[in-house]
């Protein structure tokens, strides 16, 4: 069977008006309604067929559910070069957050110095959710033991009107604070951010389980 057609029997009408609910942006024709455990599982069984090269090479798509797929097949591609050669051919075509979110890729994870100039690059983008993805990039995998303390810059420096890159860089710094507290709290500290992502910074951080009781208390006097 075509990629697409496995999709269409995984259809669900029901989870895809959820779906649209959720993905602002998205015209409701183009949401089929595939759970993501099933479009995983999907992505697992054709990985090695002929069928999913030709189809990471036909873009754009037209179904939400397709570049669902499209994230989680790269996400597999375990050569470092290949993978992040995907990934720039995606990102321009990558229209909405979740999306956005489901490029994992496992392969960054074991060559964490090959994708910092990637996502260094990538989070300066002018478009929407390659900034995003290049921001997330350094929250997942950045932010323990390959952290550098100048790489919290590189986020803040980010100045955007776009509520999902704002978003994304609340969550960065909410994360790095209960990750690497002494050197991310100057950041809050100067108000190095825009005051929307300040305050949704320190709401995250408060709402966090990881952010200690102490710390917490000093954030909430740190709100703008």
């Amino acid at each position: 069977m075509e990629t697409l057609d496995l999709l269409r029997s995984l259809s669900d009408e029901k989870n895809a008006a959820f779906q649209y609910k959720l993905t602002p942006g998205i015209d409701r024709e183009r949401f089929l309604g595939v759970r993501l455990p099933d479009i995983r599982a999907l992505a697992r069984k054709i990985a090695n067929e002929p069928e999913t090269e030709a189809f990471l090479n036909t873009l754009p798509h037209f179904y939400f559910d397709e570049n669902m797929l499209h994230g989680v097949l790269i996400s597999q591609i375990k050569d470092f070069s290949a993978c992040v050669a995907a990934v720039e051919r995606f990102l321009p075509f990558v229209d909405n957050w979740a999306v956005c979110d489901t490029i994992l890729p496992a392969a960054f994870t074991r060559n964490k110095a090959l994708a910092l100039p990637y996502a260094k690059k990538w989070l300066r983008s002018p478009h929407t959710y390659t900034c995003r993805f290049g921001i997330e990039t350094l929250m997942r995998h950045y932010l323990d033991n390959s952290f550098e303390p100048e790489l919290p810059a590189h986020v803040a420096s980010v100045r955007s009107d776009e509520y999902y890159i704002k978003m994304m860089a609340a969550w960065y710094f909410a994360t790095a604070l209960a990750k690497q507290w002494e050197s991310v709290i100057p950041f809050i500290e100067n108000r190095a951010l825009d005051e929307w992502t300040h305050n949704k910074t320190i709401q995250k951080a408060r709402e966090s389980f990881r952010v200690t009781p102490e710390h917490k208390e000093y954030l909430k006097t740190l709100r703008v």
